[in-house]
């Protein structure tokens, strides 16, 4: 694989802070949180009541669109990354999708509708599946390269971002969509809830999901999509694209461990962390800020900061971290792709917005938890860490574009 830089040239983000990337900055800097009140479906005596629900948008029927909800997210957004790319020169760009649920609410529709032909219920189960959705979001966007969806469950944003970097190194497409996404929905919503590390309303008010907190008390399932438009610097010179930051390295693999159960040492999130400053060529004295998955579950935030400290060392405590899922709640397969576009930001803005929810941080965790107020810092090089169900892992480097795109 020859040795190619590749640059994010575009954004897009939906998510319960609201649409379009300035809105998502805006809201985490000013330490907004999206969570509230299930209102989307009836929640038949479940105490889980909270979720980070995507408010003002106004989708498509499924049968005009084909679309799930999730996946109108997902095109949303792309929409969005693909503002300043022209039309004529997507008949070669990759789009890679990635997501915990995908269309699952389509087959959640299927159980419910059960007098109908066969053939009829046979043709939309077909269209459900997840190469449909990839196929139709490319096709709203007239991108002709490349289809991919990815589920690796909380991974899956950061999986899509890396192998859409691995379709550019290898020559395989000089531009590749990635975006994560996922929507709320009944079936899904069971299954969550079984697993029970969700926080519960507390005294008639929406608990906190307090990431890296010593009274944490479980995560908070939310919904959206966030994108990114990678590019070879050969394709954004030629077309004079705008470089907001540079994809430096990736890495992806599992904990081959538990389902559910974290690997207590965080060997396999080190690993991945490890493998993607491999990739990107840099040590691990060069990271200057780590975005973190911080879901506030007691045991994976414990996991993920041993991890940090058997990479870092004892310059894990000083690395300024944040978790942004105290504003915008765990959005499963849209998770680390929204994270993904807040770090490209904090490396725009030269600001780190605060871990919403965190007072006091866990002795267990000792890391430096940015909260309160967003903190000014010069940020070179960011790690963008994502984990998730199964044991998968994937860590994504972003750094500061060196000078313009070249040709290389």
């Amino acid at each position: 694989m020859t040795a190619r830089t590749v640059y994010v040239t575009g954004m897009g983000a939906v998510s319960c802070l609201g649409s379009g990337v300035e809105e998502l900055w805006s809201a985490l800097c000013a330490g907004r949180c999206g969570i509230g009140r299930i209102t989307r479906f009836d929640l038949e005596g479940s105490p889980y009541a909270l979720a980070g629900e995507v408010r003002g948008f106004s989708p498509s029927p499924f049968q005009e669109c084909g679309m799930s909800l999730g996946a109108q997210f997902a095109a949303e957004a792309a929409s969005m990354a693909f503002r300043d790319h022209p039309p004529q020169q997507r008949s070669a760009v990759a789009v890679v999708l990635a997501t915990n649920f995908g269309p699952a609410e389509l087959f959640e529709r299927e159980l419910a509708e059960q007098g109908e032909r066969s053939d009829a219920r046979a043709y939309r189960l077909e269209v459900g599946f997840y190469a449909e959705e990839v196929r139709r979001v490319a096709q709203a966007l007239g991108a002709g390269g490349p289809l991919v969806n990815i589920s690796l469950s909380c991974a899956s944003g950061n999986a899509a971002i890396a192998h859409a970097l691995d379709l550019i190194r290898s020559g395989r497409a000089e531009a590749a969509l990635a975006c994560g996404y996922d929507s709320i929905q009944r079936a899904s919503w069971a299954g969550l809830s079984a697993l029970r590390v969700m926080a519960l309303p507390s005294d008639g008010a929406p608990a906190a999901v307090r990431p890296f907190d010593r009274d944490r008390a479980g995560t908070i399932f939310s919904e959206g999509a966030g994108c990114l438009l990678l590019e070879s610097a050969r394709s954004a010179r030629e077309r004079g694209a705008r470089v907001l930051a540079e994809v430096a390295g990736a890495a992806a693999n599992n904990n081959a461990y538990h389902m559910t159960h974290a690997d207590e040492e965080g060997l396999g999130t080190a690993a991945a962390i490890r493998m993607a400053l491999d990739d990107a060529g840099i040590n691990a004295d060069q990271v200057d800020h780590i975005n973190a998955h911080g879901t506030a579950t007691k045991l994976n935030d414990a996991v993920e900061a041993r991890a940090f400290h058997a990479v870092f060392g004892e310059r894990a405590k000083r690395i300024p971290v944040v978790s942004l899922k105290g504003a915008l709640g765990h959005a499963m397969g849209a998770a680390s792709a929204l994270e993904a576009v807040a770090a490209v930001m904090t490396l725009r803005k030269g600001s780190i917005p605060p871990t919403v929810g965190h007072q006091r941080l866990d002795p267990d965790c000792r890391l430096d938890v940015v909260h309160g107020a967003p903190r000014e810092a010069a940020v070179e090089t960011i790690l963008n860490n994502a984990a998730g169900i199964g044991g998968a892992n994937a860590a994504v480097v972003l750094r500061k574009p060196a000078g313009p795109a070249d040709a290389s």
